[in-house]
Parts: C-alpha cells; structure tokens; sequence
C-alpha cells in the first residue's frame, strides 16, 4: 500500500472533523518497527535473510529486529536501509519507527550518508566516503 503524502495527510486532517477518527483512519502513530519492515519487504519484493545478510548484521540479531523482540541502534537501522535500497524518505520512516532521530542534513555525517541513499550507494561504498571524509563509519 502506497503511503500517502504528508500535504495530503494534513489537508485531510483540516477537514476532518474527529481528529481521533482520522488517526485511527490512517494509522497514525501505531507503526512499529517490525511492522514497517515487513511492509517493505512485501513492497520491495525482499527476503529478510538476504536483507540481513546484505547489512552484515548477525542473523541471530536480525531476525530479534524484524520480530520486534531487540532494539537496534541508529546504525543498525541504517545498515538495514542500504540493505533494502531505501530512498531517503523510507529510510527517514525506518528511523523513525525505530525511535531513532532522522537523518538531518545539517549534520556532515548524516549529509554524507543522505547523498549515498539518494545515489542508490552500497552499504560498503557508503563506508567508504564516511571514511574518506573523516566520520565514523555505519559499520
């Protein structure tokens, strides 16, 4: 299902007259983690064990996150993103449902990992210009 637009969102909110309703009608504020990753993998066609294997996350470890049984740290969630070829905003949503901040292009990390999302750059590759530049690296 694809997620509507924010403006959208906000212009059916003005109109509404129950904005209990509206959030119910819209399943604002009930996604977790576990359940936006699953809607990703549905949407993208992806494999969770490949996607784990892919953001050289622990298997183990893996399948907690996608169960909802551990947290993963921003890092972790990132490594993930990549390992789904994420666009910025599905890897802001990600981040986001996992209780972690947005990536925030005034920060020279985050800027660097925002321009390796948006030109579709492997996990690996991302390292590698986090490294260049001097900032920690995502794995």
């Amino acid at each position: 299902m694809k997620e509507p637009l924010t403006e959208e969102l906000l212009q059916e909110l003005l109109e509404s007259s129950d904005p209990l309703r509206f959030a119910e009608k819209n399943n604002i504020g009930k996604r977790s983690l576990p359940e936006y990753l699953q809607q990703l993998l549905d949407e993208k066609g992806l494999v969770r064990s490949e996607v784990v294997r892919k953001a050289s996350i622990n298997e183990t470890f893996g399948y907690q996150i996608f169960m909802g049984q551990r947290n993963a740290s921003r890092d972790k969630i990132l490594q993930l993103a990549f390992a789904m070829g994420l666009t910025l905003k599905e890897a802001n949503r990600l981040l986001q449902a996992a209780g972690a901040n947005e990536l925030y292009c005034k920060n020279r990390r985050d800027a660097i990992i925002i321009f390796c999302l948006d030109k579709g750059y492997s996990l690996q590759k991302t390292d590698e210009e986090l490294y260049r530049f001097g900032e920690e690296t995502i794995c």
